[in-house]
């Protein structure tokens, strides 16, 4: 079938918006009309090379839409169901066996690796591959082939062009604080970074009762919406110092940091307000090859931990459907901090989160 699609073709250039040819859904795939889309950092990572994707490639990972047909085998769905596809993994490895999907073995090779396992691509424009299945869906298109592994059945009422985000940045900001974490009510957390996910963070740690939730950014707008979706308290890294700041306010540090942000430097701040028994979650994207000097005695003498953490250690089908039940009751307002594109203005939803100008930019195919 012909799909329209933007394409990514060179690193650093805008994504070419193309009419392909997209295979029918194979045995365990599910073909799904797009309805929208988020756009995150890591789009723009793989579009720029500094994870090393093949190119042409059809990226997107925060896809929403509604079911068109299925392959043989499917159960999970049916056509016309509501979906949300959100990371791949491949069901047969220690970690997937343990229910631990997030750290699959072959996650690298599921996500990023623009093939499906066998190696094949659904993808091709005149005769030409173009490489999919990037975080198994390659959603920057009007359609797109998922698996039942990767996909959410979402209720029918729900607002689909919103939900695409609680994909990947919003599930693991959130779920950082409630999987991950764990943190418990009475406790004091720090995130550092107020995009999308650290807000995500912010909001989830409100819901499950965190006594002191401290944001920190350089931006002051960015802050005053933490504010509002839940910070008790606000620090600004640009003007102050974040470390002094937050022991200054906290006494013995706190028990929880995340890192949203993948600088170094500010993981290292992380990890030093942590008090005794603390804990760092890391979720923000370092650069590949990143290194990170942290002191050692600190960490010992208080026995405090320092963890990764991937997509918010989450069951997508346990904690999208819950995110959107918080939402609709008004404690997850993740809508705030979103703002709509049409797909044709793909490049220019890009730049403006690249420039800081939106948090999560989300682009709508046109109603059918």
């Amino acid at each position: 079938m012909k799909i329209h699609a933007a394409v990514a073709r060179a690193p650093h250039m805008p994504f070419s918006l193309e009419r392909l040819d997209l295979e029918e859904p194979r045995e365990g795939e599910i073909l799904v009309r797009v309805v929208a889309t988020g756009v995150c950092h890591t789009d723009i990572v793989m579009r720029d090379q500094h994870l090393p994707v093949p190119q042409p490639v059809v990226l997107g990972h925060e896809g929403a839409g509604i079911v068109e047909r299925v392959g043989p085998g499917v159960t999970k769905v049916a056509p016309g169901d509501h979906v949300v596809m959100t990371f791949n993994s491949c069901g047969h490895c220690p970690s997937c066996n343990d229910h631990e999907e997030t750290y699959c073995h072959e996650f690298f090779p599921r996500n990023f690796f623009g093939a499906r396992a066998d190696g094949s691509s659904g993808l091709s424009c005149e005769g030409e591959r173009v490489h999919g299945n990037i975080f198994g869906q390659s959603s920057f298109a009007s359609h797109a082939l998922c698996h039942e592994r990767n996909i959410v059945k979402v209720p029918g009422d729900a607002d689909l062009a919103l939900l695409g985000p609680l994909a990947c940045g919003i599930q693991t900001g959130a779920g950082a604080v409630m999987n991950a974490l764990k943190v418990e009510p009475g406790k004091v957390l720090a995130v550092f970074g107020m995009g999308s996910v650290g807000l995500a963070a912010v909001m989830a740690a409100r819901v499950v009762g965190a006594s002191r939730i401290i944001a920190v950014d350089v931006n002051e707008t960015r802050l005053a919406l933490a504010a509002e979706l839940g910070a008790t308290d606000i620090v600004n890294g640009r003007t102050s110092d974040a470390v002094a700041a937050i022991m200054a306010m906290t006494g013995a540090g706190v028990d929880y940091a995340i890192d949203a942000s993948g600088v170094p430097a500010v993981i290292d701040q992380c990890v030093r307000v942590l008090a005794p028994r603390g804990t760092c979650g890391i979720v923000g994207a370092s650069p590949h090859g990143a290194t990170l000097t942290l002191d050692l005695t600190h960490i010992l003498s208080g026995g405090r931990r320092v963890r990764g953490i991937v997509e918010g250690d989450s069951n997508p089908d346990v904690l999208i459907p819950l995110l959107i039940d918080l939402h609709r009751q008004g404690r997850f307002p993740f809508d705030r901090f979103i703002t709509f594109y049409d797909f044709a203005d793909i490049n220019q939803a890009v730049e403006d989160s690249e420039k800081g100008i939106v948090l999560k930019p989300v682009v709508r195919q046109p109603a059918v």
